[in-house]
């Protein structure tokens, strides 16, 4: 893996680029803790209030998604994510303020989310798009792995630090790290010297749309694995957004232990980027779709109310499963999606995999209320087991080489 390293730092770009990416999620690991804990902390809050601020910050990400690909596209992708990055952190710092001044309110946290997320729209297909510019293509796999192992390890560094700062002094100082940390990876992004995009007929957004459809629906696999994350992550934010918070809902232990859930996550994601390093799978979105399904573990061990340990090590599984099917996605879409149109089916993608997530954390409160936490976690399990194993039956996701 170090052989790897060495190889890859040397084309211009990468270092900053995951060290951005380490800063950055550091925070990320911060952030859902403060949140979460920081909502539910507030006066007469409850779960039906945590779900819609959750849902405020993925709604406006999710609509404007198909824009930002084309602004992906046409403009110079470090400048889109440095920019929205740097952006975002005032968002962020507001937030914080709020809880250090002593005036926060569901209202203004769902109001900062909702801005932060038309600014993830921009960057989610931007960002997708900076690895293909620095490395070639067959650096790529070991790029998204060495890229995601850095991330996955500012995560877990988040994820601990945000459970001790939130139970020990409150969610605004931890919101507030989480402000300083994009600002400075955006900061770091936006200083990469990348090739200019290629010159492209002015177009109308309408034209640049259709090109983009029509490469996205060329490929079943994609459209498959799009129709399947429909799913999967509708369940999958609901859980990680709500029903594991209010799980661990309880005393001054709960953003702690909620926190050691988070960390052992990305811990499986960190090693999962390990086997990616040292691995090459003949066939990987067959295998990642079986490990897909299996991570409904995590959701079954919460609904069980199982030990810290057992839901730990769940945890840590899932972690590992997905993200052998990032670097197996990211992989596939970079060395078979042509770069000059790669946001837009990126965004495409985006969109349809995120197409109902807002919706699912929108419910998951109410429903957790009036049903049960336990039983809502069965049925987000559930539902990803069986989607997962479904996608298995198009014949391009099981021979995709």
């Amino acid at each position: 893996m170090i052989t790897q390293l060495k190889e890859l730092k040397a084309h211009k770009g990468f270092s900053s680029l995951i060290l951005s990416r380490f800063i950055s999620n550091i925070g990320n690991g911060l952030s859902p803790i403060a949140l979460a804990y920081g909502v539910l902390g507030i006066k007469g809050s409850d779960g039906s209030d945590l779900s819609f601020v959750m849902a405020a910050r993925i709604l406006p990400m999710v609509a404007l998604m198909l824009v930002g690909g084309v602004i992906g596209d046409r403009y110079k992708r470090n400048r889109v994510v440095g920019g929205a990055d740097m952006i975002g952190s005032f968002f962020a710092a507001v937030s914080a303020i709020s809880f250090l001044a002593g005036f926060p309110s569901v209202g203004l946290l769902a109001l900062m989310g909702a801005l932060f997320g038309v600014l993830n729209a921009l960057w989610w297909p931007a960002m997708s798009g900076v690895l293909p510019e620095i490395l070639p293509k067959e650096k790529l796999k070991d790029g998204n792995a060495v890229v995601g192992l850095l991330s996955n390890i500012g995560f877990v560094l988040g994820a601990l630090i945000g459970g001790t700062l939130v139970s020990l002094f409150g969610p605004g100082w931890a919101l507030l790290a989480d402000a300083v940390s994009f600002f400075v990876a955006g900061i770091l992004v936006w200083n990469l010297e990348l090739p200019a995009m290629p010159k492209r007929e002015k177009n109308s957004m309408l034209h640049d749309l259709k090109v983009g459809w029509k490469e996205f629906i060329s490929r079943s696999w994609v459209v498959t694995m799009v129709f399947t994350f429909t799913i999967i992550n509708a369940c999958y934010e609901a859980m990680i957004q709500v029903l594991g918070p209010l799980a661990f809902n309880k005393g001054n232990t709960g953003p702690r232990y909620w926190s050691y859930n988070l960390a052992a996550f990305t811990i499986g994601m960190t090693l999962g980027g390990i086997l990616a390093l040292r691995v090459k799978f003949p066939r990987p979105l067959a295998i990642s779709m079986v490990l897909i399904a299996a991570t409904s573990v995590w959701d079954f061990s919460l609904a069980l109310n199982s030990s810290l340990v057992i839901a730990l090590l769940c945890a840590c599984f899932s972690g590992f499963a997905i993200e052998i099917f990032m670097v197996a996605w990211n992989t596939a879409m970079q060395t078979n999606i042509p770069e000059e149109s790669y946001s837009r089916v990126v965004a495409y993608d985006a969109f349809g995999s995120y197409a109902i997530a807002p919706i699912g954390i929108a419910i998951a409160g109410p429903l957790a209320a009036h049903f049960g936490i336990s039983e809502a976690l069965w049925v987000t399990g559930a539902l990803t087991l069986v989607s997962a194993l479904l996608s298995l039956t198009v014949k391009s996701v099981r021979t995709l080489r």
